[in-house]
């Protein structure tokens, strides 16, 4: 899901089966109309380092889709900690925006409430089509055999960023390439008197992206084949301690890092006061904070062992922002125009240089600005070791009830409480009631 996003997802608190009720102020009939066809509201996603950072880079180019279409674009900003909410709240009071970014991860469960409209064969015609889109990016687009929620707008992957020079003063030549490498290299970091590895402890999507690619890694789902909750098997329980040990008993993420939620970690690496960062496409972020690239080095997320590939050898989630549509829109040919704008190769080239990330779009994708040494490990890992969260109804609830029973596992961590396979076992319980009942 996001990007160089990093704030925790809000507490669900729409439910998610009710279907909207004139979203985007949309008409009585319940269908899109263009009853406005000269304005549009856009909610975007918070990818740069701030809200001031994304307007910059925004607003120059919808000032340019105005000049082409004659239609002004309203945009506002929000903050990953209140997206949620704030989409599904519209859901049910049809005070919602014409267009709008959603993370990736949450596709299937905005699907479910029937607000967004259908990206059938005949809506994706009027964008140039649904072939123009990689693969990996169309998985993480609504449930498996319904007509995409939403369409692929950023894709990110995620990578262990390292600092060159704490590296070598701690005598490390490569960066781990598996987690008893990571663990090992945090002590020697240690030693030297510095943190080895950053992390958002109270970040509930941040959270889940790490222990889902945990899960993957000791062939475990947290979901059964039929879509039910099944966060209590042996596997997922592993791969939950493992995570939460990084603090627990490796001591390799400081424990003042279970408080963090809003991209400190991201700062931290970037002033130097930490070795690693896990973390999304994040060239630009740093960036921002005044880090050259010179000065850090990428590579693939670690694995169990071997390298990186499918199956348990999977080190990502595939992460992303995808564009959706409220279907109700009192403009609907303007919210099309609009994606099909924001989607196209230039602007897609445009975005994604911006905030660092890969085209979902194919053509924009094989652009020679995204064959960077850092992208070329984020394209490989979305190609070929990336694997799409559960495109299920229940997977905002998911991220919600699991990542805020890792969330408090590394509170206890933090407070010097053990952390054993009976009380995380314990807390995924208590998560998966707290799951809709089938």
């Amino acid at each position: 899901m996001r990007s160089i996003r990093a704030a925790a997802v809000g507490a669900v608190t729409v439910s998610l089966a009710l279907a909207a009720s004139a979203c985007g102020g949309g008409s009585a009939t319940g269908g899109g109309s263009n009853d406005s066809p000269r304005t549009l509201t856009y909610w975007a996603s918070n990818q740069g380092a701030s809200i001031a950072v994304d307007k910059k880079v925004l607003q120059p180019e919808l000032d340019k889709f105005e000049k082409q279409s004659g239609i002004k674009v309203k945009l506002e900003v929000v903050p990953w900690s209140d997206l949620l909410n704030r989409i599904l709240t519209a859901t049910t009071s049809g005070q919602g925006p014409d267009v709008l970014n959603i993370g990736n991860t949450w596709s299937a469960s905005l699907q479910a409430t029937g607000a967004l409209l259908p990206w059938d064969a005949g809506n994706f015609a009027k964008i140039g089509g649904k072939d123009r889109f990689v693969d990996s990016a169309l998985g993480s687009t609504g449930a498996t055999g319904k007509d995409p929620a939403a369409v692929p707008l950023y894709s990110m992957a995620y990578a262990l960023y390292y600092n060159k020079e704490i590296f070598a003063d701690a005598g490390i030549s490569k960066p781990p390439a598996t987690w008893d490498e990571l663990v090992a290299d945090g002590k020697k970091i240690k030693a030297k008197g510095r943190s080895p590895l950053g992390a958002e402890g109270a970040n509930l999507a941040e959270n889940i992206h790490h222990v889902f690619v945990f899960a993957k890694q000791h062939g475990a789902d947290f979901f059964t084949a039929e879509g039910r909750p099944d966060f209590t098997n042996d596997g997922v329980v592993t791969a939950v301690r493992q995570y939460v040990d990084l603090m627990a008993k490796d001591k390799v993420i400081p424990t003042g890092d279970a408080e963090y939620a809003q991209n400190q970690s991201v700062s931290d690496f970037a002033k130097g006061r930490q070795a690693m960062l896990l973390w999304q496409s994040a060239a630009a972020n740093l960036k921002s904070q005044g880090m050259s690239e010179s000065s850090y080095g990428i590579a693939p997320v670690p694995v169990q062992s071997g390298t990186p590939g499918t199956g348990t050898q999977v080190n990502s989630m595939v992460a992303g922002i995808n564009l959706a549509v409220f279907k109700n829109t009192h403009n609907l040919d303007g919210a099309t125009k609009f994606v099909k704008f924001m989607t196209s190769d230039a602007e897609q080239k445009i975005l994604n240089t911006a905030y660092s990330s890969i085209p979902p779009v194919r053509a924009a994708q094989s652009d020679a600005a995204f064959n960077s040494a850092s992208n070329s490990v984020l394209k490989q890992t979305l190609a070929t070791s990336a694997a799409a969260l559960p495109q299920v109804a229940d997977e905002s609830q998911f991220e919600t009830a699991v990542g805020t029973a890792v969330k408090d596992l590394l509170a206890d961590a933090a407070a010097g409480r053990a952390v054993t396979a009976d009380s995380v076992k314990a807390a995924l319980e208590k998560a998966q009631q707290q799951m809709p009942a089938k």
